[in-house]
């Protein structure tokens, strides 16, 4: 097949960026095909007007950092970029448990299966914890709560894909400013600096100092050949002479350019939500992949995600450190709720809005919304030092489906819609609650209400998993254990979207990690 490219790989996150690093590794050709921007510390958003938020209905001008979609029951943020989800997590990098794999799974896909997996994952990301005397007021607060219940031995302190530099100290002059990190080149040639601590995970490291996707894998894929085309859609997915077409429409200049491509083999990797959706309008809207799995769409989970704020009696500074630092781990209990309860904080250019009321001109009014009631919600509880996020990730019921359907105002346009409700998953949530809510008295503080799930049963997840689920049968899922989709030989799924159940905790490392086990096979 002509084209020029042995793989096209689409979207640049964690599937996305381990096969593209493997596979030129390999000496393949390969293109990677990325829908967001490639940013970097000078062009993060910061102020108010700055592009936010990606628009999925009007990508050509609206092309921002956080990709945030609002479905019934379930708000689901994603990051848009080159560098995928690692633009907007938390850094955390986890192995699953053993258990996790018991049920649900593939036969082949068991913790020994996947050890040395998670381990080419860490030898890449460089996770470590926090340094014990740099831990913020937030770990010891999480830790007080733990001892107080009993829990102490559950206390981890969490590896994270940062760099640390042993001799911060929160006490310096400018502790917390750029000035404080110290640079260093990485194993791929990238300058990167050392965390300080400023919170601003999310939204973007100013010195480099998180472990970024497009500071590894990406950049030692484009070291060896590997193309990134940032801004960068893909519409559609085609058997061809030898393997695939692409369709592709290219922002450009506020416009979109429609462009066609063709590899013999091709790997979505474009997240949950956008892998599941680019094959649903193969199969259901265009027919050019009629024989995808009836499973599509199905066993979608926002993996049990729930965040609740307390007000501390003493202060917690949730600016400072990064995002999360450390967890109380229950996935071990047998037969009850399994989850995982951390810390959490606020990025330290959010403290204006929270305090100041800065307006947001996000537009998009789901986003907006959420952020200008969080502020008037966070304003009326006093001091913002003293306001500690607490996080966590469930095991849920996994019981969602993603399919396409009419717009209310536009019936002629079809969308995703999601199929989501709390009933199978509210024993868990409700006992992750819990959890919270006594971890904050234990610790000193008091439980904010959180209305979004009290009153509207509404979650936020940043982990959406599953819709391309992974299975032993094309009856039950829409990939092999190794991301082969049945039915279309050198079709491949490496993203959150194969992971067939809820993980209950941090989902990128073992995400990774089935992403290395498919690329080595893949090319292997």
């Amino acid at each position: 097949m002509s084209g020029g490219y042995d793989a096209i790989i689409i979207g640049s996150g964690f599937g996305g960026s381990v096969t593209a690093c493997r596979l030129a590794e390999s000496g393949a050709r390969v293109l990677v095909l990325e829908r967001g921007r490639r940013w970097d510390h000078t062009t993060y958003p910061r102020q108010p007007g700055d592009p936010w938020v990606w628009n999925q209905r009007r990508p050509a001008t609206r092309n921002g950092w956080l990709d945030f979609r609002v479905f019934r029951g379930v708000c689901v943020a994603q990051g848009a970029g080159v560098g995928g989800g690692s633009l907007i997590y938390a850094n955390v990098q986890i192995d699953a448990p053993a258990a996790t794999f018991a049920d649900g799974w593939p036969p082949e896909i068991t913790a020994a299966e996947l050890a040395p997996y998670y381990a080419r994952v860490g030898a890449m990301l460089q996770p470590q914890p926090v340094p014990t005397a740099q831990r913020p007021a937030r770990f010891d607060t999480l830790a007080s709560g733990a001892r107080a219940l009993g829990h102490e031995a559950r206390l981890r302190s969490l590896p994270l894909a940062i760099t640390f530099d042993p001799a911060w100290t929160p006490d310096r002059a400018g502790a917390f400013t750029p000035d404080a990190s110290r640079a260093w080149t990485n194993a791929h040639g990238r300058t990167q600096g050392t965390c300080i601590h400023c919170g601003n995970c999310y939204i973007g490291c100013a010195v480099n100092a998180r472990n970024t996707l497009d500071l590894n894998y990406l950049a030692r894929a484009e070291s060896l050949g590997a193309e990134i085309r940032p801004l960068h859609l893909v519409r559609a997915i085609s058997p061809a002479a030898g393997g695939y077409r692409v369709d592709v429409d290219r922002i450009e200049r506020g416009r979109l350019v429609r462009e066609s491509l063709t590899a013999p083999r091709v790997v979505l990797a474009a997240g949950s939500l956008g892998s599941t959706e680019l094959l649903l309008r193969c199969r259901d809207q265009f027919r050019t992949l009629p024989a995808i799995s009836p499973a599509l769409g199905r066993h979608w989970s926002p993996n049990g995600d729930f965040m609740t704020i307390s007000v501390q009696k003493t202060p917690v500074y949730p600016t400072h450190g990064p995002t999360i630092t450390g967890g109380v781990d229950f996935l071990d209990a047998d037969g009850r709720a399994r989850f995982l309860v951390e810390d959490g904080g606020f990025p330290d250019v959010f403290r204006g809005f929270f305090e100041d009321g800065m307006p947001f001109q996000l537009k998009n009014a789901g986003f907006t919304v959420m952020v200008l009631g969080l502020a008037l919600l966070l304003r009326r509880q006093g001091q913002f030092n003293h306001l500690m996020p607490w996080f966590a990730q469930s095991v849920d019921a996994s019981d969602g489906r993603l399919y396409l359907g009419r717009r209310a105002l536009a019936p002629w346009k079809r969308e995703m819609k999601l199929d989501w409700r709390a009933d199978a998953s509210r024993e868990t949530i409700a006992a992750v609650y819990e959890m919270q809510e006594r971890l904050a008295e234990a610790s000193g503080g008091a439980t904010i209400v959180p209305y979004a799930w009290t009153l509207l049963r509404m979650l936020i997840t940043p982990h959406p998993l599953g819709g391309c689920r992974m299975a032993a049968t094309a009856g039950d899922g829409v990939v092999d254990h190794l991301g082969r989709v049945y039915g279309y030989p050198n079709l491949f799924v490496a993203d959150g979207s194969i992971v067939p159940r809820a993980l209950g905790l941090n989902p990128s490392k073992t995400i990774a990690a089935l992403a290395e086990r498919i690329a080595a096979h893949l090319h292997g």
